[in-house]
């Protein structure tokens, strides 16, 4: 069964860094796009970031470029999101998704572009 947990949300005040991280199991992602969405409250989930497969490339919302940074270590079929300099407005549900077998140059950015879907974890940042 092919899952992804993430992990690492919490309440952060402005300023502040959370790391998050998401696990992968049931199969191999070393070879899947892996991005990270959110969804605030009343609003459609949005794009925030994606590694690609080699983890060498990454693109970014230009909301949160320069201040998170996602990464991902293959061997430990885990993908990170380094959220730097938290603002109020960064406050909602993050996910991370796969890309099934992916390893185009490829900045994929709509959720229905993803195979698989981890729960969520949220990220409240107090002002």
């Amino acid at each position: 069964q092919v899952q992804l947990v993430e992990s690492g949300g919490g309440l952060v005040q402005a300023g502040g860094s959370l790391r998050l991280s998401c696990a992968a199991s049931g199969r191999t992602f070393s070879n899947d796009a892996m991005g990270w969405f959110r969804q605030a409250p009343g609003k459609e989930r949005e794009f925030v970031a994606v590694v690609l497969w080699s983890g060498g490339v990454t693109y970014y919302a230009d909301s949160v470029k320069g201040r998170f940074t996602a990464s991902r270590d293959n061997v430990k079929n885990t993908v990170y999101l380094q959220m730097n300099s938290l603002k109020p407005e960064d406050t909602a549900v993050y996910y991370c998704a796969a890309r099934g077998l992916d390893r185009s140059l490829i900045f994929y950015q709509r959720p229905r572009e993803y195979d698989y879907w981890g729960q969520g974890t949220q990220v409240t940042v107090s002002s």
